[in-house]
């Protein structure tokens, strides 16, 4: 039986209008009808009312009524009629109400040529779940095996066929239903691929080859689950010091069951390599949750050379000047009991660099217990994540 529980979420609504975007079942309508619990609440997943504004977007100031100015009013998968948007904001100026405009793929807004409210509403991302979020709930390794989606953690006995369902949802109502591929079989074969290669340097060719897709297709295709919000490029980091970057981004899925069911490895016992990157795509989730509800808003990327130096992750604390280097925080993530000083290796060679000011070296591991090694932070995941969202990482 699933078992329910109140989660708080980390995120705060603005005073001001805002889109809020992010994947299918992540809990979105849930906490606007939570934060806004007086909003007028307009779902566009009700066939009637979204036969009736796509018929007349007008009609949307009548469904809300006489509410008086500053009064909220949210439309839930506002990406389904993008035009509904110009009546929003005609809506805005002439009544002065707030609106909170909720979607799963900001890809039609973003690619239609449609009024973004000319800058008068703010963007918000949410997702899944967080360590800092699930508290004395949050499990690790369950984490790393089955994610970190509110269905998911409700119900941990059925994981394995809830994420089938949420891939194939994925794909049925995203895919299919929002005509974003002409053909879907072809997709569905370049996501298994996708899903296997979590946490990778993205090469358009190999997958290409691999999916029996044109390299087109591939880059059509990943800016697919980019738009929508399914994962994200972590870029590299280039600071220029006179050594050989590599300049290919990884593509982390925003959840690590979500990428196993890609995969098509739900049914099978996650192997370590699979749960070292799973820990990754975790460590990276939670920057991510972080950087967005805390405001700090750094950019983060790894940093990878032709010689095979590599750092996880790379947060920029102040970006380099005309004549001032950058300042960053270095973090190394690995599924080990005990940590190996030899993983410090990539981050003190950094710090020895002169174009580059190193503020902090962190190694996340497994472990059961921190460390200090000269300058370098060896933490145990969750003490990580509790220095992370104390705001004392960055």
């Amino acid at each position: 039986m699933t078992k329910r529980f109140h989660i708080r979420r980390l995120l705060r609504a603005p005073q001001r209008s805002f889109f809020l975007f992010g994947p299918r079942g992540i809990g979105k309508s849930t906490w606007l009808k939570e934060v806004l619990r007086t909003a007028v609440y307009v779902d566009l997943l009700d066939a009637s009312q979204f036969l009736e504004l796509s018929r007349d977007p007008h009609a949307l100031e009548a469904m809300v009524g006489n509410r008086p100015p500053a009064d909220w009013v949210v439309v839930d998968e506002i990406q389904k009629i993008p035009i509904l948007l110009d009546e929003v904001h005609r809506l805005m100026e002439s009544r002065q109400w707030r609106f909170a405009l909720c979607g799963s793929s900001a890809r039609k807004l973003r690619r239609g040529g449609v009024n973004l409210l000319g800058g008068r509403a703010l963007t918000l991302n949410m997702e899944p779940f967080s360590a800092a979020e699930l508290g004395n709930r949050f499990d690790l390794a369950f984490g790393l095996q089955w994610g970190m989606l509110p269905i998911i953690q409700f119900d941990q006995a059925n994981a394995a066929g809830l994420l089938s369902a949420y891939v194939n949802t994925y794909l049925k109502e995203e895919i299919r239903e929002e005509g974003l591929v002409r053909k879907v079989p072809p997709f569905i074969r370049f996501l298994a691929i996708a899903g296997q290669l979590n946490g990778q340097a993205v090469n358009g060719h190999n997958i290409a080859r691999d999916a029996s897709v044109p390299r087109s297709n591939v880059e059509t295709y990943f800016s697919i689950l980019d738009d929508t919000l399914m994962g994200y490029f972590l870029p590299t980091w280039k600071p220029r010091l006179k050594v050989r970057e590599q300049t290919h981004p990884k593509f982390y899925w925003f959840d690590p069951g979500v990428a196993r069911a890609a995969a098509g490895l739900q049914h099978d016992p996650a192997d370590r390599t699979w749960l070292g990157t799973a820990l990754e795509t975790l460590i990276y989730h939670e920057l991510r949750v972080f950087n967005e509800t805390a405001g700090r808003h750094r950019a983060i990327a790894y940093y990878a050379t032709a010689a095979g130096t590599e750092i996880d992750f790379v947060v920029e604390t102040r970006k380099a000047g005309a004549d001032k280097p950058a300042h960053v925080i270095c973090i190394e993530v690995k599924l080990a009991e005990q940590w190996s000083r030899k993983w410090e290796r990539p981050m003190r060679d950094l710090k020895s660099c002169p174009g580059v000011i190193v503020e902090r070296m962190m190694g996340v591991y497994t472990g059961p217990r921190p460390y200090h090694y000269d300058g370098l932070d060896v933490l145990p995941v969750p003490q990580f994540l509790d220095q992370l969202h104390a705001g004392k990482v960055f």
